[in-house]
């Protein structure tokens, strides 16, 4: 009976082996970027981002409002009233950065996009994300009101009632270093 499992081992390990080496292997990715989103889907959030814009410098917060995603999970990252709130900050909730957006309108407040940099990409089929270098004319919280650059980061989200934007990061632009010529 030992022999008899021996000489089965023995039969079944040469395939068995590239069995067991192969347990738990993942194909390896592919290398070719599909478009989760069809060319109508992006043109649509190119559009709502515009109208986002139009809204935000038309100082519209009724209008507004319905774009944000309504969750907890809403994000704005921007500016604090003051330097002691960490001068720069993740506002969380829709609520909270409704209460931002209405805060900045309340005195000069402008965005700027150079929508020939625009690039919108589809990051799953119901995850978009929108990159557009703008100017901001703000004078919030003590600020110059002079338009400085930034590069605006949208995450947009499908929702049964549409797409709405999630996330909202204006990433500050520094000054170039001087030269050393």
């Amino acid at each position: 009976m030992k022999v008899s499992r021996v000489i089965l081992l023995s039969a079944l390990l040469p395939i068995l082996l590239p069995c067991a080496a192969a347990w738990g292997q993942q194909p390896a990715p592919s290398r070719v970027y599909v478009e989760p989103l069809d060319a109508h889907t992006l043109a649509e959030v190119k559009t709502l981002y515009g109208q986002l814009v139009a809204a935000e410098n038309r100082h519209d917060l009724k209008a507004v409002r319905p774009m944000v995603w309504d969750s907890p999970s809403t994000l704005f990252v921007a500016k604090t009233k003051t330097a002691a709130e960490g001068n720069w900050a993740g506002f969380w909730g829709t609520d909270r950065v409704t209460e931002h957006f209405h805060d900045l309108y309340q005195g000069p407040f402008r965005i700027e996009p150079d929508y020939s940099r625009e690039k919108v990409v589809g990051l799953t089929h119901d995850v978009a994300e929108t990159y557009v270098p703008v100017r901001i004319t703000v004078a919030y919280a003590g600020q110059t009101p002079v338009p400085k650059p930034f590069l605006m980061i949208l995450e947009w989200i499908r929702t049964p009632a549409g797409w709405k934007m999630a996330t909202d990061i204006a990433l500050p632009i520094p000054p170039a270093p001087p030269s050393n010529s």
